[in-house]
């Protein structure tokens, strides 16, 4: 019995130490997911602006063959997948959302090229056989446009040589503290918005609007690209505090319980004493 109540207090110590350590990891990702909101939702106004002036471009009357050509649709034969997810776990379900996510739309495609944008969907990609293109890991979570220039470029570069016929974006949308929402967005080509006949001629563009588009793509894509980073570290933030808050409390939880358990046996084991004394002090006095 006395042994049991060793190994009790171990397992409560190593709880213990493992309770404090994922406060501290709680602690930690609660400071980056302030930073991490604050730089996704500033972000957000941009992002949207650019996607409504691009859409609205792509819908003005012109030439087919004037487009550039990162705006030239054909049929789509081969697809190419920018995956942003995080480089670490800890975060509950969100990894395994954006990965389910991109299965899911990967699945039914015949020919799918992947730029892995973090660590766990590079892996994640690997193991299931597909062409993974390029890695890019260890981006910090105060990213500036041109940690993801490379990522935009080789991206705008397969669909201008015809290498890939369309580009999607795969990420985690930061909704609030609590939900992350994995998104898979089209990226090229620039999906056009659908105007009112009086529309088509109701901005006037200098140089022209093909001029206007040939300049803004490039733009374009980066900062898609970037914000969709921005909402990935923003979600990952607040998922891994939630996750390290909710594995905290049930840690002390356990301790709890345990420690009932340990005073139990701890007086158990001190009753027992009591009954050896008490026997043999009457096998004394008989």
């Amino acid at each position: 019995m006395v042994e049991s109540v060793r190994q009790l207090r171990r397992r409560i110590r190593s709880v213990e130490n493992t309770a404090k350590i994922t406060q501290a990891m709680s602690m930690i990702a609660a400071s980056k997911m302030r930073r991490a909101q604050e730089a996704a939702l500033l972000s957000r106004p941009y992002s949207v602006g650019l996607s409504a002036l691009l859409a609205n471009l792509a819908a003005q009357p012109h030439d087919e063959d004037d487009l550039p050509p990162m705006l030239r649709t054909r049929e789509v034969k081969k697809t190419e997948l920018v995956l942003i997810t995080p480089d670490r776990g800890m975060t509950g379900g969100l990894n395994s959302n954006i990965l389910r996510a991109a299965g899911e739309f990967i699945q039914p495609l015949a020919d799918v090229s992947i730029l892995a944008v973090g660590k766990k969907g590079r892996d994640f990609m690997v193991r299931s056989g597909a062409d993974v293109r390029a890695v890019f890991t260890d981006i910090n979570d105060r990213p500036s446009i041109t940690d993801i220039t490379p990522v935009a470029q080789l991206a705008m570069d397969a669909y201008a040589n015809g290498e890939t016929d369309a580009v999607h974006v795969a990420y985690a949308d930061f909704v609030n503290t609590t939900v992350q929402r994995p998104v898979v967005q089209q990226l090229l080509p620039v999906v056009a918005a659908e105007l009112r006949p009086q529309d088509a001629v109701g901005y006037i563009y200098e140089p022209s609007p093909l001029e206007v588009l040939g300049q803004l793509i490039p733009r374009f894509i980066e900062i898609q690209i970037f914000h969709a980073l921005l909402e990935g570290i923003a979600s990952e933030q607040s998922a891994r505090m939630v996750a390290m808050r909710s594995a905290t409390d049930n840690a002390n939880e356990m301790i709890e319980d345990l420690t009932l358990v340990m005073n139990k046996a701890r007086q158990e084991s001190i009753t027992t004493e009591l009954l050896d004394i008490v026997g043999g002090a009457a096998a004394v006095e008989a």
